[in-house]
Parts: C-alpha cells; structure tokens; sequence
C-alpha cells in the first residue's frame, strides 16, 4: 500500500545501474516527489551498442529507473525488458530502441527521457546527469589509465590494483539543468546504492554536481552496497567507499551512511566468494572520524542464492532515517 501524501519529501537519488533502479521501485510508495539522476558512462551491452552506432547517450540505466517508476500495465512493462533473441538486435531490449527512438524526435536526450515519462506516467523525473557523450575513464594506483566502464572493471578484475581517480572525457560535462535546480530544492539526497566508480562516482564528476549537493540543506545519505564488487572494491571496507566518494566530491558531501544488518547466508557467501565478493565490513569508529554516522537497518533480501536490497524494505529505512535527521522534515 502506497504511504504517499500530497506533501511527501523532493527526494534526489544519485547513481546508475540495478541498484537505483532497485531503490526507486520502493520509494515510490513514499513519495511522488523523486528525481533520478543517472550516470551516462555505460559502454557495456545493448546501450555500448546503441552508443556507438548511433552517437547517443547509453539508454540503459535510464530505461531501468523509468521502468522501476512508471505507472503501467504489466504488459507494457515486459515490452519495455523484452530483449530480441535473434538476428541484428538480439541481445537489445524495446525500452533502449524505443528510447533511441525519442531522442532522434528529440532536441536532447533529457527531452526524450522527458517524453517517454510521459508516456510510462512515471512516478517523479529521470534525467540523465548530462547530455554529453563522455567516456568514463580511470586512473590506477600502477600508473596506467584506463578508459571505457567495461575495459576498467576488467583491468582491475583478479588484482591487487587499485584505482586512485575517475573522471569523464571531456571532463567535468555540463549538468542538465534540472539536475541542479532538484538539488537545490530537494529534502534528502541519496547517492547509490550501486557499483562505486562506474556508477555512482561519475555522477560527482560532472560540473556543479558536487557543489549542489554540498550546498543543498537537505537530509544527505549514502547507501552502502552490500558486497564489494570484483573489478572495482574487491578488498574494501565501508571507509574505503566513503573517502573515495569524499576524494571525489569533497569531504562532508554526506554526513550519513545506511548499512545493512541482516547476515548473509553461508551458501550466498560461498557462491560470492568464488566470484572475489565478500560483505563489506564495517568500522563506525573510522567513519565517525570522517564524520560520517553509520546507521544500521535490515534492508537485504536473499532469494534465489543472490545478495540484493529489499525494495520496500530499503525505502522504509530511508525515509525512518529522514523523518529523524531531516532538517527540512515533511510529515
């Protein structure tokens, strides 16, 4: 049942891949206020595709969060996942060709997002944080840099590298403008949950993303992934995810971090350990000298042998945790 009110909190959640999308699912039952700022440094799967061929932004992470959001027949949302399995397009879901579609109608790609929201009556926005075609790209702690989300998690993947900085070519894009004015306004800022560097950090790296959310008197929280991720923050801890969020963004960019609490179960860690996956650890004495306060809350689910977040479960966490620190706290 939906725990929405007509003065339910502007909400800015900040990331890419499945995890924002994930998070969006169960947010939307609390507010109908929400904005999704996407990362667009995808170069992997159908969206590297499209990317390449037709000289767009990568559709994919958008698709998710419009689809996580819309208000559709369940028809409607197996089109938008369906993938072709045959010939030229096999691999390419409908949502990114129907997507692809909009922005050759469109003046920019925002606008076509803009669009298929109001086709999908989607709960709240999604923007891509720019409009720009920008390559992600990596330095290493070896020296080397990497460009291309794909080409980084498989340099790193099975090492002991690790990767000091990421930024885009060209750097620091122009933001969409209705990124920085829902900073402005927005009650609580959520960054992730999702892959640190490919997802979340290229967020912070466009121009004026940073500094909106440093300025912005709302509720900030960082969601903590719940295990590291092979190709990216094998061996991390909790700390070692801040402070890159904070050598990217700037210290104090979130005074919050919401972790979960539930074990995880000895099968799914064994079948995550074959994979270089662990749970993060946590030291609260570590992020408190950061001044970051971890606070704890059973938001995991583990169907199907998978360590995921609970949707519904996260969202009732988040907003808890803003109806306690919100200094602009709606009721």
């Amino acid at each position: 049942m939906s725990e929405r009110s007509s003065r339910s909190p502007r909400i800015v959640a900040i990331g890419g891949g499945t995890g924002l999308s994930t998070m969006l699912r169960g947010l939307k039952h609390f507010s109908s206020n929400i904005t999704a700022v996407v990362s667009m440094a995808d170069n992997g799967g159908g969206s590297g595709v499209l990317r390449q061929e037709l000289g767009m932004p990568p559709p994919g992470d958008v698709r998710n969060c419009l689809q996580a959001l819309a208000n559709t027949e369940p028809t409607m949302e197996a089109l938008l996942a369906h993938r072709f399995r045959d010939g030229n397009l096999r691999g390419q879901s409908f949502g990114n060709l129907f997507l692809a579609a909009l922005n050759e109608m469109s003046g920019s790609f925002d606008e076509a997002v803009a669009r298929m929201s109001e086709v999908l009556a989607i709960t709240g926005r999604v923007l891509p944080v720019t409009n720009e075609k920008v390559d992600l790209v990596a330095d290493f702690d070896d020296g080397a840099t990497v460009v291309g989300q794909i080409q980084i998690a498989g340099y790193r993947s099975g090492t002991d590298r690790r990767i000091r900085r990421v930024y885009l070519s060209p750097e620091r894009p122009p933001a969409v403008k209705g990124c920085l004015e829902a900073l402005e306004k927005a009650d609580l800022i959520l960054l992730g949950p999702g892959s640190l560097y490919t997802s979340v950090l290229p967020n912070l790296v466009v121009e004026g993303i940073s500094e909106a959310i440093r300025s912005s008197r709302g509720a900030k929280v960082y969601i903590m992934n719940l295990m590291t991720q092979e190709g990216e923050t094998a061996g991390y801890t909790a700390f070692d995810h801040v402070r890159a969020l904070f050598d990217h963004g700037g210290d104090a960019l979130f005074d919050h971090c919401l972790i979960n609490d539930l074990p995880v179960p000895p099968e799914a860690l064994e079948l995550y350990r074959r994979e270089g996956s662990a749970p993060i650890s946590v030291d609260v004495t570590a992020l408190a000298r950061m001044g970051v306060r971890a606070d704890f809350a059973p938001v995991a689910d583990f169907a199907h042998g998978l360590v995921r977040h609970d949707p519904m479960a996260l969202a009732r966490a988040i907003m808890d945790l803003y109806h306690r620190i919100s200094p602009t706290r709606i009721y």
